[in-house]
């Protein structure tokens, strides 16, 4: 009976414009995100890397939200277990190598994700919400009062810097380690993308609709979703790894609630449910921050919340979607006119 319900991948012939619409904005993007540097300065280089590091938080975070149905406070908990490992590395071993800090921090995440998924996904709905922002307190704690996740005197390990790609003197710049998000962030947004249009994506999005009617043909939905929330995790993770080098320093807030606040007003401000909308989410935060930090940044919160209550009263379904439509029309257009 599973058959009955799965999604042929062959684009239609109607669809084959908007599917080629979406490779080509695709195309464009990178080629923008690339080309900024040419004309940006070191400073908005720095804060289009903390972009992409935020925007592929978000887009992870997503994987679990907006395509699986799980809200989740816990998820700052795998973003700092991904940064904490780098910082670690470097507090401990005086390793900043990129290699090695990358792979632990994500593999790091990943056994958080595996194990908090063990406990949260045996709750649902507000309940399952409660207990992730119990598991994400709780490591927020362990952090805050355990000396070895701390610099001496310090909440929190700083002196962080750059990594080092151990190529013989190779060292990396501002404009060098963008690039190297840049990269990172375009790849995965290849793989969640593949991952959301494939068989298992569309399932996950099936759970989300009627979880009940997925059971009844035949789909184990338990470990549909506790696939989705490890996967998540393991981006999330990612997503800590390159914020640690940004940042320069690792504190026990970025384990807990208040990192993990972050990605669902992103989510929800760009488009739940959708590919690009957590990144459009992403641009706005982390721009608008940018701007009123250099005008009233103890307002900064107050602002966050009043763009995220206009964004729900004006744009329930999120910025990127209403972009989309009017992005489909265009290319339907299109695509009529050469049909």
């Amino acid at each position: 009976m599973k058959a009955t319900l799965a999604i042929s991948l062959k684009t239609p012939p109607l669809q084959r414009p908007l599917a080629r619409g979406r490779w080509i904005s695709f195309l464009v993007l990178a080629a923008g995100l690339t080309a900024l540097p040419l004309v940006l300065s070191s400073y908005h280089q720095s804060l289009m890397t903390r972009f992409l590091v935020f925007a592929l938080f978000a887009m992870s975070f997503n994987l679990a939200f907006g395509y699986t149905g799980l809200l989740s406070l816990g998820h700052g908990a795998f973003f700092g277990a991904g940064a904490y490992c780098v910082a670690l590395l470097k507090l401990h071993a005086d390793v900043d190598l990129l290699w090695l800090g990358v792979p632990v921090g994500v593999a790091a995440a990943t056994l958080v994700a595996a194990l908090f998924g063990l406990i949260a996904l045996r709750a649902s709905g507000i309940y399952f919400l409660l207990v992730t922002f119990a598991l994400g307190q709780m490591c927020f704690s362990v952090a805050w009062n355990f000396k070895w996740f701390n610099s001496t005197g310090m909440r929190g390990i700083t002196g962080l810097d750059l990594p080092t790609l151990g190529l013989g003197g190779v060292e990396l710049t501002t404009s060098a380690y963008y690039f190297l998000v840049l990269g990172v962030f375009l790849a995965s947004l290849v793989v969640l993308y593949l991952l959301v249009r494939s068989p298992f994506g569309l399932s996950l999005v099936g759970i989300r609709e009627d979880k009940a009617r997925m059971e009844a043909i035949g789909y184990n939905t338990w470990l549909h979703k506790y696939v989705a929330f490890v996967v998540s995790g393991a981006f999330c993770g990612l997503a800590g790894t390159l914020f640690a080098y940004y940042n320069n320093m690792v504190s026990p807030s970025h384990l807990g609630i208040d990192t993990s606040f972050l990605p669902m007003v992103m989510a929800i401000i760009g488009g739940q449910g959708t590919l690009l909308g957590p990144a459009v989410g992403a641009a706005v935060v982390i721009f608008v921050e940018h701007f009123v930090s250099m005008v009233i940044p103890i307002r900064w919160p107050l602002v966050l919340g009043g763009l995220f209550v206009v964004s729900i009263m004006l744009a329930r379904q999120g910025i990127w979607v209403y972009l989309n439509m009017l992005f489909s029309r265009m290319i339907g257009r299109y695509g009529s006119a050469q049909g």
